[in-house]
């Protein structure tokens, strides 16, 4: 088992990276359902063409996504951070900009859908593999910890604010918001004085197939990561798949208050602040191999509770409980498996890597998020919701029986700001 460092000197360098994603993720949270919201109210868009916003955003983007592992790999992190968060900049602002003049249409949101969609993948894989260079081994769980820890705090603020701005301000308030978070994350980054060791030139020089593909068949190879890959692509993809149909059961079949609705899904939240600021503890307790297998199981084992949502007050609290329960195992399982994928990683593969993971999860949710819409046509919301929960059940047997660990360097005594970067540097 690696060593899990109590007390890790993150380091200055660190301290913006986490600043940057704290204002991003803030923003995100505050415009989450966004795209959606300006859909229905301005444009008068369907359920289909909800739907298709959605997974086409997920699908195309994660496509193009693909060619940017390699090309990212034996290049400078920071650079493409930056880039990423001022396109997504741009491409957000360009909305309410476009709802302003009078013109804003459905295929521009879908383009921008797509454009934030691949720009987001590019900056988890570029931004993990820069942590991995700024944070020794034995950090990276308290350094995953702490991002885990801010998502979960920005989805229990985020959402509740975001739609009161929307009812008192106007349907692109958010997205405006959004759009500026990035620019924000982009001045953190830039503010980072460390600096980063060039890329080695002779690896940019050549573009092969099996350059684009070496993410997947590195992970592929990797009795550990393997196991792991399965595993979340199939997890995230049917707990996802879940929640539009589980709007459906709520607020159309058993007519739940939008509030109650609201609040079913802000208060679990707190699972997942709680679970973040736990796993660095439990897993020096109890070691990674037993956190992953024993939340990586237990994470899989609520979602089939939600088929049995009654009307009232009882299905509330279920749905709560239901959801406190996934989401705090998650909040503990990520973080362990975030730090475990980068210490057990080849530091000239981590771009590579986390981009074919991204890649692949996004395709995934996006392909059984349409397959399940289509079930729950045909069979409705419950028994689509139910099935989803029995096959989720399954999934803690492609957890991998046996783990390859590699072991950590210690933590350089040296001031960050004197140590040196290695070649190549989140989930």
């Amino acid at each position: 088992m690696p060593y899990i460092g109590r007390k890790a000197k993150l380091g200055e360098a660190f301290g913006w990276l986490w600043a940057a994603y704290a204002v991003s993720a803030y923003g995100t949270g505050l415009g989450f359902g966004a795209f959606s919201v300006v859909a229905i109210t301005v444009l008068h868009a369907g359920s289909a063409e909800v739907a298709a916003l959605s997974s086409a955003g997920l699908a195309i983007g994660a496509l193009l996504a693909v060619p940017l592992g390699p090309w990212m790999e034996f290049r400078a992190k920071r650079p493409i951070m930056i880039a990423t968060d001022v396109i997504r900049f741009a491409a957000l602002a360009s909305i309410p900009l476009a709802y302003w003049l009078g013109v804003l249409s459905f295929a521009q949101l879908l383009v921008v859908a797509i454009v934030a969609a691949a720009a987001k993948i590019a900056f988890a894989a570029a931004s993990g593999a820069y942590l991995r260079t700024i944070v020794a081994a034995d950090g990276i769980l308290v350094a995953t910890s702490r991002f885990e820890s801010t998502t979960w705090s920005a989805t229990i603020i985020g959402p509740p604010v975001g739609g009161a701005a929307i009812g008192v301000l106007g349907p692109v308030t958010t997205l405006v918001i959004d759009a500026t978070s990035y620019l924000l994350s982009a001045l953190g980054i830039t503010a980072i004085r460390q600096p980063e060791q060039p890329p080695n030139p002779r690896k940019t020089a050549t573009r092969r197939w099996s350059d684009i593909v070496e993410g997947w068949r590195y992970i592929l190879a990797h009795r550990t990561l393997r196991g792991f890959f399965f595993n979340t692509v199939s997890v995230n993809g049917l707990i996802m798949a879940t929640e539009p149909l589980l709007s459906v059961l709520m607020l159309s079949h058993l007519r739940f208050p939008v509030w109650q609705y609201g609040l079913a899904f802000a208060v679990p939240c707190v699972g997942g602040l709680i679970g973040s600021r736990l796993a660095r503890h439990i897993a020096s307790r109890c070691g990674e191999r037993t956190v992953l297998r024993v939340f990586g199981t237990l994470r899989a084992c609520w979602p089939l509770g939600l088929a049995f949502i009654q009307p009232g007050l009882t299905g509330l609290v279920l749905v709560m409980v239901t959801e406190f329960g996934l989401i705090l195992c998650a909040s503990i399982f990520n973080p362990v498996l975030a730090a475990h994928r980068l210490n057990n990683t080849d530091t000239d593969r981590h771009a590579r890597v986390l981009a074919a993971w991204s890649i692949t999860t996004s395709l995934g949710i996006a392909v059984v998020t349409v397959l399940w819409g289509l079930l729950a046509q045909l069979t409705g919301p419950r028994p689509a919701i139910a099935l989803a929960g029995v096959l989720l059940l399954g999934t803690p047997f492609l957890l991998p029986r046996q783990f390859t660990f590699t072991p950590p360097e210690p933590a350089d005594p040296t001031p960050p700001s004197e140590q040196p970067v290695s070649e190549g540097a989140r989930a």
